[in-house]
């Protein structure tokens, strides 16, 4: 328990007869970036807004640990060792990005010598110096999501809370905003992350959950997900054509492509499963010319474990239709 940054047992929410979470239990190491994704509506928002005090835990939810803190009993030691950004800017635009950041310094009760020190190299690490005295309306969306995170860190949090952070940035803002997140963690800080952007999860994440329907359906690194979904395959291709054939004959099972020379063979990518197909073609005296491993991706990952049966049917092979009729 002293490693995490987060420890939620059973966490519930309802809202009326609709249940948003159903039992979630979440752990999240210090000095790491965990990423909660989600369809719409899956309870993102609603797991974020809970572990940051905004709103309380459902009744039946199970002890909430945040940052060595009970969720509960000392909501306000967890505010002070948290910040968060929610998926829509905080930043007043009316006034500059100076007076934005000293504003929050304020709020920190932080001395008028210490705030102006403190907003002054958060403006400098985040690039908004020759922006600082203009309004802040006047922000292209990119900067005002530097702007956003920079007045989160101005009570040097050590976990911070990212709902949602990149949506309606370009993809070079959105590249940016995933170096400023890398440096963070560099730092120390914990990032609890959510996005519908999976290649964002995939980039960033030391681990992903998947929240669907109130509980989470999978949780792992990228590649432990990747690997719970059929398709992965590995193909070798030979430029010899005895050794092709050879290959083949060491390989039985494996799909045959005589025009390209190559085979191919289901594979979960990992360490073992390569080793145990390479030791086949050693004791055959084969060796390939060209190895590549194909793994599902977070797309694929993330519409099996949330898609609805009929949408799974709709999209899968014969013969995993056939075996979906079956179950």
């Amino acid at each position: 328990m002293t490693n995490l940054a987060i420890a939620a047992n059973g966490l519930r929410k309802s809202y009326g007869d609709k249940v948003v979470l159903d039992g979630v239990d979440l752990a999240v190491p210090r000095g790491s970036v965990f990423s909660l994704l989600g369809p719409n509506g899956a309870g993102k928002t609603t797991a974020v807004k809970i572990l940051s005090t905004l709103i309380s835990p459902g009744s039946g939810s199970g002890p909430i640990r945040v940052a060595g803190h009970d969720l509960v009993t000392d909501p306000q030691a967890v505010r002070a060792a948290i910040g968060v950004t929610g998926q829509f800017s905080a930043v007043d635009g009316l006034i500059t990005g100076e007076e934005n950041m000293l504003l929050m310094a304020d709020l920190h009760h932080l001395s008028r010598a210490e705030g102006r020190r403190v907003t002054a190299g958060l403006l400098e690490r985040f690039d908004l110096v020759e922006a600082a005295g203009k309004p802040a309306s006047t922000y292209s969306g990119g900067m005002k999501r530097r702007l956003d995170i920079a007045m989160t860190l101005v009570g040097s949090p050590r976990i911070i809370f990212l709902d949602e952070p990149t949506t309606g940035l370009d993809p070079r803002s959105r590249h940016n905003m995933w170096q400023i997140i890398r440096e963070l963690v560099a730092d120390g800080v914990t990032v609890f992350l959510t996005t519908q952007y999976l290649e964002e999860a995939d980039q960033l994440a030391d681990r992903i959950a998947v929240l669907h329907d109130g509980t989470i359906a999978a949780e792992g690194t990228a590649g432990e997900l990747k690997r719970l979904v059929p398709g992965g395959h590995v193909r070798l291709r030979f430029t010899d054509p005895l050794s092709y054939q050879q290959a083949v004959l060491a390989l039985p099972g494996a799909v045959r492509d005589d025009e390209a020379q190559a085979v191919q063979l289901a594979s979960d990518g990992s360490q073992h499963d390569l080793r145990s197909i390479l030791d086949r073609l050693d004791t055959a005296g084969v060796r390939a010319d060209e190895l590549t491993v194909h793994t599902p991706d977070l797309d694929d990952v993330f519409f099996a474990l949330t898609a609805s049966p009929t949408e799974r049917n709709q999209t899968a092979s014969p013969d995993q239709q056939a075996q979906e009729a079956h179950r």
